[in-house]
């Protein structure tokens, strides 16, 4: 049997593939890696196709026993990979022979790295993907220590032989379009400018921030609105004014209106946003209402 075994999982160690998007109409969300790049980065690296699961660990941690020989990579932020007490780099693919541990350190930027293995993680799929949605708890549980995960058959076709990883910011910058509701703001294109700042309290489902609170036009300002439809990097403006982006494992409806909707070549970025993270948006569309 291919198969690696979870010797320590880190702080968070979860399955995870493209995701099951179109299940919108279940109340079940697309899930899937938050950082798609580094996934698919990980799974060329080691010859897999690019949708095959892998395993995203959130701030390092996650050492791993080849149960037979079998090549890895780990992508994302630059982390320290080890084999056995041997330093091995990251965003290369390396060989393990049955029985040798692989170690993945925490990063010095950024928050979460990508470990795919040759063959992809083989467990049972539902709804069509591997992926582990924390919200609505498809998928497999998060891993701990002593778990197995088959593997399945290597490709035939080797991968990519070495890239360079990339260093997350202190700041970012993230590109957006106005959401449905941005007309019952005021001055939104401006309040979303201002820096925001990550809290601790952001997760799968979404980023929340905090900084200076967007505030209603006075004719929105008491306005109730009936729960909408929610995609995967919509800015959602509770009470308080202090947005909420979503991301890959967000509900697939929401009460609170939505101002801004993320571009998708920024949604990777926002994966990596640790807490304490500075923050601001930016559009060049001159769609804004106010």
């Amino acid at each position: 049997m291919r198969a690696v075994e979870v010797v320590e999982p880190g702080p968070l160690a979860l399955v995870q593939d493209l995701g099951r998007p179109g299940y919108a109409h279940l109340g079940v969300p697309p899930s899937g890696a938050l950082d798609v790049p580094a996934l698919k980065l990980a799974n060329r690296l080691v010859g897999n196709d690019e949708a095959a699961a892998g395993v995203e660990c959130l701030f390092g941690g996650l050492r791993l026993r080849a149960k037979t020989s079998c090549t890895i990579a780990v992508t994302g932020p630059p982390v320290t990979v080890r084999v056995d007490d041997r330093d091995v780099g990251s965003h290369a693919p390396v060989w393990l022979a049955a029985g040798q541990v692989a170690s993945i350190g925490a990063p010095a930027t950024g928050l979460r790295c990508y470990l795919a293995v040759s063959g992809g993680i083989a467990i049972d799929a539902e709804l069509g993907s591997r992926s582990r949605d924390v919200l609505s708890e498809i998928g497999p549980a998060p891993l701990r220590a002593g778990d197995v995960l088959p593997l399945g058959p290597p490709s035939v076709s080797g991968g990519a032989d070495v890239v360079l990883p990339t260093v997350a910011p202190a700041e970012l910058v993230v590109r957006v379009d106005p959401g449905p509701r941005a007309h019952w703001f005021s001055g939104l294109a401006a309040g979303l400018a201002k820096t925001w700042t990550v809290t601790a309290e952001s997760n799968r489902v979404g980023l929340r921030l905090d900084g200076p609170a967007l505030t209603r036009g006075d004719e929105y300002a008491e306005r109730e609105l009936p729960s909408e439809g929610l995609l995967t990097g919509a800015v959602q403006v509770p009470p308080s004014g202090l947005p909420v982006v979503f991301l890959a494992d967000h509900p697939t409806t929401g009460g609170y209106p939505v101002a801004a909707v993320v571009r998708q070549a920024s949604l990777p970025s926002l994966a990596q946003a640790r807490p304490g993270t500075l923050l601001r948006f930016h559009s060049s569309t001159r769609m804004w209402n106010r």
